[in-house]
């Protein structure tokens, strides 16, 4: 079977799944770009070893947006199924708009969405493109809500279990409390109790992802309780909030390699992900592989489709310190251990392989879909 799958830049998780996609067809992937400029340098992506990968001639128009005319000549190639990862860049937008005019059938995947109150126009243009497709692949319920809302036909959509996790990243087990002090040392963490957040201050200049939420609320929480912050630099506002406020167990960690980032989310109790929104939020899946209880907010879609309220963590309300907080005590309330076990149970099916079995099992047994 001779596939063309359209994605934006080769990120680490998109290559390992290409790669174990295409151990089951003759699979192409065009890149629209080959690298996004907001990323750190040590974020690299593995080789390309199951699919051939075509870095496409483009414009760079954003930090991981392109246009690319080249899209059209491969187009024009005869493939068994396309898809086409995304519908917002211009590429993509483009290879949509030409297949639409050509009648070419194609199938559309969406990690996730979130419904909003658009402009007529939003509305209009979110509608034309998703519509368009043939069919469908959807990262769970919530994605599966926001494509039936711009026009997809409900009958047409697949889910897949979306992850950044391969099988062997997810543990077998809890580590012991044992292994936890020790990590501990090992990362000269000093507090009781530890919450690790992941992600980059260089979204929204830290406000994206709610760390402002994250230092209020431990304005208000006992000081045995050490939060740590993992991702690139924090701005020059944030290390003056935490030194005016003196709040000395804020920790800014900086970037850490993924095998060192594993460690951090060892050596935690909790994971706290207070963002505004994230259309899925791929940390979510990489805390609970390594045995936390998760706090995000109701503008999580993977926090919407992973956890589960009073079992492996809480969904509060964005832009609210005072219930960050109080999830946070009550998970310390409860016993962590039982809720990070329970986080374990549910992210097993969420690993690249099981990705690629579902797209793999949709494209032989739905033939009628794509011409």
């Amino acid at each position: 079977m001779k596939i063309l799958f359209l994605t934006n830049i080769p990120s680490p998780y998109r290559v390992a799944f290409f790669n174990e996609l295409g151990k089951s067809c003759n699979l192409t992937v065009a890149f629209e770009g080959r690298f996004a400029t907001d990323r750190n340098s040590a974020w690299q992506a593995e080789k390309a070893k199951n699919f051939t990968p075509i870095f496409l001639k483009s414009w760079r128009l954003g930090a991981d947006a392109f246009l690319s005319l080249q899209i059209i000549g491969l187009l024009k190639q005869k493939w068994d199924k396309v898809i086409i990862g995304g519908y917002s860049t211009p590429t993509a937008m483009l290879a949509i708009e030409y297949m639409r005019l050509k009648k070419i059938s194609f199938y559309l995947e969406v990690d996730g969405g979130l419904i909003r109150k658009d402009s007529k126009l939003k509305f209009w243009l979110k509608k034309h493109f998703i519509s368009a497709a043939s069919g469908w692949f959807s990262s769970g319920k919530e994605t599966t809500k926001y494509l039936v809302h711009y026009g997809a036909n409900k009958e047409k959509i697949y889910e897949y279990p979306f992850s950044s996790l391969q099988e062997k990243d997810i543990l077998p087990a809890l580590p012991t409390i044992g292994q936890k002090q020790e990590l501990r040392k090992q990362l000269g963490i000093k507090e009781d109790k530890v919450i690790v957040s992941v992600g980059r201050f260089s979204y929204q200049k830290g406000y994206g992802k709610g760390y402002d939420i994250l230092m209020k609320s431990e304005e208000i929480l006992p000081k045995d309780i050490g939060i740590y912050i993992i991702g690139d630099e924090p701005t020059q506002e944030f290390i003056n909030w935490k030194e005016e406020k003196t709040l000395n167990q804020v920790h800014f960690v900086g970037f850490q390699s993924k095998e060192n980032l594993q460690k951090w989310y060892q050596a935690a109790d909790v994971f706290v992900l207070p963002t505004r929104e994230d259309i899925w939020g791929l940390v979510i899946n990489e805390a609970m592989a390594q045995g936390l209880p998760v706090i995000t907010t109701n503008k999580c879609v993977a926090g919407l489709e992973l956890i589960k309220e009073g079992q492996n963590g809480y969904i509060i309300p964005t832009e609210n310190s005072k219930a960050l907080a109080e999830a946070i005590l009550k998970i310390f309330k409860q016993d962590c251990r039982a809720m990070g076990q329970k986080s374990l149970e549910f992210i097993k099916p969420y690993t690249i392989e099981n990705m690629a079995q579902y797209h793999g099992n949709i494209f032989k047994h739905n033939k009628s879909d794509i011409a």
